[in-house]
């Protein structure tokens, strides 16, 4: 449009010197079109678009108007609660039966009885921390309730001491990131009560995290001695000192 107007007026200059020789005023101006910035802005985007589907450098307009990509938010740590429905601590211990011809067998108890939450840093696994966790071992069942009565009522004493406590103090072999899927494996060091006896135990741990469940295992040795609840020594059986716990766990984020 604007280089059409242009001709028009060069052709009526050009006529008129032809008919009169008339000088043009000094005063008149040639004023051509000037496109507005909306007319612009719209030109520059698809140029840009353009290039950038050919393969070209952006030029500085099109540099203007990309959009700097945002870093990902840092959520901080999630608190994952256990769910003891699906979760169990049990101990294991030899046990040798002197009236079957010292017949040897693994006795095993289990309870579903646990309270406790992990606090889980994705972005920073190192900072992830524990909760206290709770175990009731009173509730403590094996293949025979004669043996669960005889714990509760002369060994363990956990009619009277219901509750069993581990405070984790440190956690180690966390690594620096960590990927979706992955299993981990580290050491979680704490203080183990049982009835009024406490002392410094560390549990083996492997963890993963899949579709936001929270699950693994964790394991340790302890001695019935330390605790003053053995070895176990009755008229018909003796047990072994050592004792293997195995925390089995699931925990799912809190809401």
């Amino acid at each position: 449009m604007p280089r059409l107007y242009v001709y028009f007026v060069l052709l009526s200059i050009l006529l008129s010197a032809c008919a009169g020789n008339s000088p043009i005023a000094s005063s008149e101006s040639v004023v051509t079109d000037t496109p507005a910035a909306t007319e612009i802005l719209p030109s520059i985007a698809a140029t840009a678009t353009n290039a950038a589907e050919l393969g070209m450098p952006p030029t500085d307009s099109m540099q203007a108007l990309e959009t700097t990509p945002t870093e990902p938010v840092n959520t901080g740590p999630v608190e994952y609660q256990i769910d003891p429905s699906e979760s169990s601590v049990s101990y294991e211990v030899g046990e040798t039966f002197f009236n079957e011809n010292n017949r040897f067998s693994v006795a095993v108890g289990v309870t579903h009885g646990i309270t406790g939450s992990v606090q889980l840093d994705l972005l920073n696994p190192q900072n992830t921390t524990l909760s206290t966790i709770t175990v009731d071992i009173s509730q403590f069942e094996s293949d025979s309730g004669r043996r669960d009565n005889t714990i509760r009522d002369r060994f363990l004493e956990s009619s009277r001491f219901p509750i069993a406590t581990f405070v984790p103090t440190q956690i180690t072999g966390l690594p620096g990131q960590y990927n979706a899927g992955e299993m981990l494996a580290f050491q979680v060091t704490g203080d183990l009560t049982v009835r009024e006896t406490t002392h410094p135990t560390t549990f083996d741990v492997q963890a993963s995290l899949n579709e936001g469940i929270l699950a693994g295992q964790a394991s340790t040795t302890v001695l019935m001695s330390e605790y003053g609840v053995g070895p176990i020594q009755t008229g018909v059986l003796g047990t072994e000192d050592e004792v293997k716990i195995i925390f089995y766990f699931v925990a799912r984020p809190v809401n």
